[in-house]
């Protein structure tokens, strides 16, 4: 009762909850890219699905704070340099972020015919499988953010299930404007090889700050935006002459 009438705790709700918005981004962004290959039917069940599995993570690892606690001990030391178990998920996954989105820019690359091609092995399982990968990795940065700011368990939690909930609103409209904009898509690869960089960086103890990270996106969007508009426009006035 006392955290529901205090205006501090309804502060760092809502300063976590925005937290929670934006490093879910990327989440969001690599979600929709993988669901992307699923057939039309079966992309919001998979979204869903992921989104789902990244709240109850959370959720999940806020319940068992010590063992969170206990992942940044010393697990090993490789040329004097202590590796946690924190660590070595955040190198993983940020290795794991690169191999993806690179794979997914060489497909767009190659073209229609090889996405379809390679498209075919895709089944939702794994799909599911990859996004359970990437939830643990982002779901860990955001929790340990979460710890760092706010100390009652209960603001985290009621933080992360409004903005998973924020998250579902916009998800299939992030998702299906990644999809319909090649260039969108491309850029939003690139900056998940950029996530994927930083996160590796993190692992060894090299801090980058993520500020900087989003400034660049949204900028790069804010410029790809202009674009498409202008693409637009050039297309209407030609469709008029002719």
């Amino acid at each position: 009762m006392e955290i529901i009438t205090s205006p501090e705790a309804w502060i760092a709700f809502a300063t976590l909850t925005a937290l929670e918005l934006v490093l879910g981004i990327d989440n969001i962004i690599f979600i929709s890219i993988l669901v992307d290959k699923l057939p039309i039917e079966k992309r919001e069940l998979a979204r869903k699905i992921g989104l789902f599995m990244a709240m109850f993570m959370r959720i999940g690892l806020l319940l068992v704070l010590s063992w969170i606690v206990g992942l940044v001990e010393p697990m090993l030391t490789v040329k004097g340099h202590a590796i946690s178990g924190r660590d070595a998920i955040l190198i993983l996954g940020g290795l794991f972020l690169i191999w993806k989105s690179t794979t997914e820019i060489h497909d767009s690359i190659e073209g229609a015919e090889h996405a379809h091609t390679s498209s075919k092995k895709v089944t939702f399982a794994s799909v599911i499988l990859q996004i359970l990968v990437i939830d643990l990795v982002f779901s860990l940065d955001s929790i340990i953010t979460a710890v760092g700011m706010v100390d009652e368990v209960e603001i985290m939690i009621a933080a992360v299930v409004v903005s998973v909930a924020l998250m579902m609103v916009f998800a299939r409209a992030i998702g299906e404007f990644v999809a319909s904009h090649p260039s969108i898509k491309m850029l939003a690869l690139s900056f998940l090889v950029l996530v994927g960089v930083v996160l590796i960086a993190e692992g060894f103890e090299h801090h980058i700050p993520k500020g900087y990270i989003y400034f660049a996106m949204a900028f790069s969007v804010c410029v790809e935006m202009l674009n498409i508009k202008l693409r637009k426009r050039r297309t209407s006035s030609q469709t008029q002459e002719s």
